[in-house]
């Protein structure tokens, strides 16, 4: 059996994957050593080596348990998962040597990118793959994420001012384009000026129109650009 460890460290990668239940890795939680850690959401922390059957060496396993529903910080796949009766739990298999909170930071982190590819592929068109050719695909792909890190840009010229990094929340691309995209306006020209209506009862007419205001203030300044919101976002 070749698993995804031994394909890892064929190439030197390090790598952190969620381990899937099994009756053996079961009995290896129930007699770990679990012990309190502030540093993480769980009720108790454990690692210990472990060698599936079918793959050639032992592992390091890192293992969080809660005795209750866990509430973890930030959003967590359900497939990281799984329960007992007493207990639910969340176990990775990892080659990392640093602490099991930093393990899991690490896990945390990837599952966020996850999400954002995730977007990019349902929204923004990147598992089209248009041609047979590499190049052609290369191509789009790379304007695929132009218009994703665009729409992403765009988006952080319309936060709030108060807004901070640990609170600032991430607009995904479909709720972009019906906020301020696909909806009834007319384009009209007049006096040598051409512009576009929106409708009266358009319910984002106010921030869209922030918006605009705040693009049109983007002024260079000394090789570099004025800033547009009074606020530094930190």
């Amino acid at each position: 059996m070749i698993h995804a460890g031994s394909k890892y460290e064929e190439r030197h990668c390090q790598f952190v994957i969620v381990a899937r239940k099994t009756a053996r890795l079961l009995e290896e939680l129930n007699v770990a050593e679990w012990k309190p850690s502030p540093q993480t959401d769980a009720d108790a922390p454990c690692e210990f080596t472990y060698q599936p059957d079918g793959w050639g060496k032992a592992f390091r396993f890192v293992a969080l348990r809660y005795e209750e529903a866990p509430q973890p910080a930030g959003e967590v796949e359900q497939y990281q998962l799984f329960a007992t009766s007493k207990y639910t739990y969340r176990v990775f298999v990892t080659s990392l040597q640093e602490p099991i909170s930093l393990v899991v930071a690490f896990y945390n982190g990837r599952a966020g990118a996850e999400n954002l590819t995730q977007e990019a592929n349902n929204d923004a068109g990147l598992a089209a793959h248009p041609s047979g050719r590499f190049d052609m695909n290369r191509n789009f792909f790379q304007m695929v994420m132009l218009a994703y890190n665009l729409n992403c840009w765009l988006m952080l010229f319309n936060r709030e001012e108060q807004d901070e990094v640990a609170t600032l929340r991430h607009p995904t691309l479909a709720t972009a384009r019906l906020r301020f995209l696909f909806v009834a306006a007319k384009i009209w020209s007049h006096a040598g000026r051409t512009g576009v209506s929106y409708s009266d009862h358009y319910a984002e007419k106010g921030l869209f129109g922030r918006l605009m205001q705040r693009l049109r203030g983007i002024m260079p300044r000394s090789g570099s650009f004025a800033p547009v919101l009074a606020g530094v976002l930190t």
